[in-house]
This record gives structure tokens, C-alpha cells and sequence, in this order.
């Protein structure tokens, strides 16, 4: 079993904090880190998405232009940065911004999603893609808060090092499953 993990590209307004309230669709930029990334690769069996547009936009277009099944999964979405929203680095108190990252356990934004709520929707919807799509080859269009919460936990890593893990825009990260060793991660931030 094959799992490509996609970041969406670059979204319209820049480099902010969205989360999953702002839903901004990717930029003329973000379309072509994508197809790029991408271009005529087209072997998966289904692609599942996040309903925010930034992804399913482009989801959309692999599903209509390939004719693979496509599956909206709302637990998909990044996970909620609060009062950031809308924000980008520099806009956020210094002490506040270094605190997280340090410490993202402890030191949420004001009003964001818990990070062990986060965490646990997304290796629901992990477990559910195994489960559902076990043996096929699968492409997830998400966020980079989605895709570290994947591979933290299939590498079992505390959630305080997500934020240590880069996940590029328009870059793919490969998850293989076998039976003998579980899922392993081949690619970090590749393309096809």
C-alpha cells in the first residue's frame, strides 16, 4: 500500500495562519507547485482530500481530469490556530510566537484547537483511509499540520516535535505499508 501526502500550494492572500476558518483558494502559484509537483503522474486508485479549498480545488481537477474516485473527509482539515487566524509571524508577539514552537503542547494560541484533539481526528481519518483503502495506492491533498500529524504518529513521535518536521508547499511525502514493517516514510517533500 502506497500513501502520497500532498501539501496544497501556495493560497491567495500569502503567507498567513489560516487554519481552518479562513479558505482561501490556492494562488496562480499554488496551481502550479501542484501540477508540478505532479504532472502527468496519475496511478492512484483514490484521492481524499480536505474539504478547504486550497486543497480540494486541485483534488478536484486530478479527480475530473484522471477519472479517479474522489473522497471529501472534513477530518482532513487543518487544525485551528485561534486568535493567529489571519495572522502571519510578524504580526504575533515574539515571546508568544517562540513559546509555541517550543512548546506547542502548552502554548497554544488563544482559542485555537487543542493539539491533542487535532491529532486524534487525524489518525481517526488515518486509520479509517488503512482500513477503507487497504492495498491501494492513495493520495491525500491536505495541509502541513495534517501531514506532520501523520508522520509523527506513524514514527511515534511526541507531539511537542511536530512543528520540527518541514512540509513545503506543492511537495509530496510518501508513506509505503507492508506487512512486515508497518508504514514507512520513503519521500519527505518530493515530487513525482
Amino acid at each position: 500500500m502506497i500513501i502520497d501526502l500532498i501539501r496544497h500550494g501556495s493560497p491567495v492572500g500569502g503567507k498567513m495562519y489560516r487554519g481552518h476558518s479562513i479558505d482561501h483558494p490556492l494562488s496562480e502559484e499554488g496551481w502550479q507547485q501542484m501540477r508540478e509537483c505532479v504532472g502527468d503522474y496519475n496511478l492512484w486508485d483514490v484521492i481524499i482530500s480536505s474539504p478547504l479549498l486550497r486543497c480540494s480545488e486541485f483534488a478536484r481537477e486530478l479527480h475530473q481530469h484522471h477519472n479517479i474516485p474522489l473522497e471529501i473527509m472534513d477530518n482532513l482539515k487543518e487544525v485551528g490556530f485561534g486568535c493567529w487566524e489571519g495572522k502571519d509571524a510578524n504580526d504575533i508577539d515574539r515571546e508568544e510566537f517562540l513559546n509555541f514552537y517550543h512548546d506547542p503542547m502548552n502554548n497554544r494560541p488563544e482559542g485555537s484547537e487543542h493539539l491533542e484533539d487535532f491529532i486524534n481526528r487525524v489518525v481517526q481519518s488515518w486509520k479509517k483511509i488503512l482500513c477503507e483503502h487497504h492495498g491501494k495506492h492513495i493520495l491525500i491533498v491536505a495541509h502541513a499540520g495534517v501531514i506532520r500529524a501523520v508522520i509523527a504518529h506513524i514514527l511515534y513521535s511526541e507531539p511537542v516535535g511536530m512543528y520540527k518536521i518541514a512540509v513545503e508547499n506543492g511537495r509530496i511525502c510518501r508513506i509505503e505499508v507492508t506487512e512486515r514493517s508497518g508504514p514507512v516514510l520513503k519521500i519527505l517533500n518530493g515530487t513525482l
